[in-house]
């Protein structure tokens, strides 16, 4: 069996989430004596989807009809399935989960998977971890059961297939083998193909042929049995974006004195640079996460135009951020874990300020898309960004001020030599303005044209500029553009173009008024 000792993953499974949800809402409900059972309707009728321990204990279970529980039992309390509402409490407790890791993800509709590698010393070892953990869920009125192996495959299945426990590499592949096979998790159909074949635990399949099993209750059978002994690796996906950089601080007493949180978020953002900086490295989107002692998270995030190298500076954006939040943080019974991390991070140059004037401005329209950013919000602040095209309506897009380099890069504009008008005009009309025109010969520029009901007479033309339609990209029937330059007797500059050519038996060309010079 292959087995990476490195790696150890824990699984959390909640059995009972959609009535540990309800109990959490009113806890009027856990205190009432009855069962709670959740119903959903099924083929047309209404059937159990979930229920709390105390009704599971009683012979309640799910896919039970509910005139079946009604006849069996009196005392029932009875709500309606609301699996967004579940989802909800699911992300909640990801996010309360990021006090032991940041690698966390979703398993499935009810469970987490947190890849815990490298994070146990924290804790003391990987049993006091999963001690705490149920412990702190417990008080939160939320059941769990939880297992800790060395891949998660395996994890999942003892921690929702079994008591769970921490089951060491050695002992991994003879527990396996005990289970039951309802822990292989594969199609109704070839479970019962299974049983009637006499197999009973995931050791009795695991021992034959793997093409005699592909062959017979196809590929996901044998690819199950891969995954949970360890001979295929599947890597977990989690929900957040992996940290360049983090800092945190977990206190012996909760912090309630919003002035000892600012001591320490000062603590957390020296240590923060100071790692950066020896990676020769600044930050360009910081986190600062909040973990209060009632389970609530609370992240505020920054994001700069250029990377952040001292604390002055991201508390400068900081305080702009608060100031900004429609809910100001609040530390409820205090915070035990406040946390800064760097989202992402880019290599810093050192660069010589105090003879080179324009490095002085550039920070400075820096630190001010920074604040505007985060006043108004990222998408309010935009900046140019050169498209690789030859269409001119897509050679620029707007993107967010701070996700762009501060310099456009040299293929910005065409090269325009001095004394020579501008190839391109300062302002584009998105969609082009149809004109009517007047041309001494089909395939020339036009003598004069009507736009917007004015008539302009064309004394000085230069073209044509031929810019063919983008065939991977157009529909099959966009055609070629003839662009010219035009200015009339009143010494007025246009760009045209003649959508169409004439040679090439097309329907007769119409003509366009895309942009005006300065």
């Amino acid at each position: 069996m292959f087995s990476d000792r490195s790696n150890r993953f824990l699984a959390l499974w909640f059995p009972h989430l959609p009535t540990d949800r309800l109990k959490r809402e009113n806890p009027q409900r856990a205190e009432s004596g009855q069962f709670l059972i959740v119903v959903d309707k099924v083929a047309n009728a209404l059937r159990l989807t979930a229920l709390d321990e105390r009704a599971a204990k009683a012979g309640l279970f799910k896919t039970m009809a509910l005139t079946d529980a009604r006849a069996q039992f009196e005392n029932l309390d009875i709500a309606f399935a609301s699996p967004r509402k579940d989802a909800a409490l699911l992300e909640k407790l990801a996010d309360w989960c990021d006090r032991y890791t940041p690698l966390v993800a979703l398993d499935g509709a009810d469970g987490l998977m947190l890849d815990i590698t490298g994070c146990v010393h924290l804790f003391g070892d990987e049993h006091q971890l999963r001690r705490d953990i149920h412990q702190r869920l417990s008080q939160h009125g939320v059941v769990v059961r939880s297992a800790i192996t060395g891949n998660a495959a395996a994890a999942h299945a003892f921690a929702r297939h079994s008591a769970g426990d921490v089951i060491e590499d050695s002992a991994l592949t003879q527990k396996l083998r005990r289970l039951r096979l309802v822990s292989l998790e594969i199609e109704d159909v070839h479970l019962a193909g299974l049983k009637r074949a006499g197999l009973r635990t995931i050791g009795d399949v695991e021992v034959l042929p793997r093409a005699a099993l592909a062959a017979r209750f196809g590929a996901g059978l044998v690819e199950r049995l891969d995954a949970l002994f360890g001979y295929a690796h599947h890597p977990i996906s989690p929900r957040c974006v992996v940290p360049a950089c983090m800092v945190e601080r977990r206190m012996a007493e909760p912090l309630i004195v919003m002035d000892s949180v600012e001591r320490v978020l000062h603590a957390l953002g020296d240590e923060l640079f100071r790692q950066l900086q020896q990676r020769v490295e600044g930050a360009r989107e910081v986190e600062a996460s909040f973990f209060r002692v009632d389970g609530e998270v609370r992240r505020i995030g920054i994001q700069a135009g250029r990377p952040l190298t001292d604390t002055k500076t991201l508390f400068r954006l900081l305080k702009e951020r608060l100031s900004t939040l429609a809910e100001p943080l609040d530390a409820g019974y205090g915070f035990d874990i406040i946390r800064l991390a760097a989202v992402r991070a880019e290599r810093t140059q050192t660069i010589q300020k105090s003879l080179d004037s324009t490095v002085q401005e550039t920070e400075e329209i820096g630190g001010l898309i920074d604040r505007l950013s985060i006043r108004l919000g990222t998408g309010r602040v935009l900046r140019p960004h050169p498209v690789d095209t030859h269409i001119p309506e897509r050679a620029v897009s707007l993107e967010p001020a701070v996700h762009t380099a501060a310099n456009p890069p040299v293929e910005w504009a065409p090269v325009q030599h001095p004394g020579e008008p501008p190839e391109r005009p300062v302002r584009l009309f998105q969609p082009p303005e149809q004109i009517e025109t007047t041309a001494g010969i089909p395939d020339g520029a036009p003598a004069q044209f009507v736009w917007r009901r004015v008539r302009h007479t064309i004394v000085l033309a230069e073209g044509p500029e031929r810019i063919a339609p983008e065939w991977w990209r157009e529909h099959a029937g966009a055609l070629t553009r003839d662009y010219y330059r035009l200015e009339d007797n009143r010494g007025h500059r246009f760009w045209v173009f003649r959508e169409g050519l004439y040679e090439r038996g097309q329907t007769t060309p119409r003509w366009y008024l895309h942009g005006l010079f300065a």
